[in-house]
């Protein structure tokens, strides 16, 4: 169980304080719902419905210090909010929280890439410009003209075979009076934990 910092705002009603500084372990049940569990029991909070099954909300129709302890974790980001549940990043295993009918697989912010997203290559620092991602494993993307898969390169040992592959170009792209020099455009294939999303904050 959690216990929470007493906040510096000494306007907070009664349950809203005991909703910040009481122990508590909230856990989510998926549609919604969440179990509370405190020194004095566990509960069961339906947000939708906007109910507890403490004696506090049955019989006093109060909204509870479990109802608030909820909602204060949901805008923390330390439990999906009803409409996500909670799963692990298939690159770095950090628990992200997605909507229950998203495709796997599955990604954190940091590793969440989109096509024209800048990404900083863990190999040599460079940075790239991801053009495509894939659900296709490492292990099963070839490098064309190499003899080997994405999984099999060389400086690709340290990253898990069953990985995604993420495409991505170098933006130092070359250009001549005749225009943009091909090779330059050439398209490369990474294991998706070899890059990390540019933040832009």
């Amino acid at each position: 169980m959690t216990v929470r910092p007493v906040p510096g705002d000494a306007r907070l009603d009664p349950r809203s304080r005991r909703a910040r500084t009481e122990a508590m372990a909230v856990e989510p049940l998926g549609s919604g719902r969440y179990s509370v569990t405190t020194e004095h029991g566990t509960y069961l909070v339906d947000t939708p419905a906007g109910r507890c099954t403490c004696p506090d909300h049955t019989f006093r129709g109060a909204r509870c210090k479990h109802l608030r302890r909820v909602a204060i974790e949901i805008t923390e980001g330390t439990v999906p909010p009803p409409d996500h549940v909670a799963v692990d990043c298939a690159v770095c295993a950090t628990r992200t929280f997605v909507p229950p009918d998203e495709p796997e697989p599955h990604f954190c912010d940091l590793h969440r890439l989109t096509r024209g997203d800048l990404a900083r290559d863990r190999e040599t620092g460079s940075t790239v410009l991801v053009v495509d991602v894939s659900s296709r494993r490492a292990d099963e993307v070839p490098i064309r003209g190499k003899g080997c898969t994405v999984a099999e390169y060389a400086t690709n040992g340290a990253y898990a075979p069953d990985e995604p592959v993420v495409a991505a170009v170098f933006p130092s792209v070359s250009t001549t009076g005749e225009g943009v020099s091909p090779e330059t455009l050439r398209v490369y294939a990474f294991p998706a934990s070899r890059l990390e999303r540019v933040r832009s904050d």
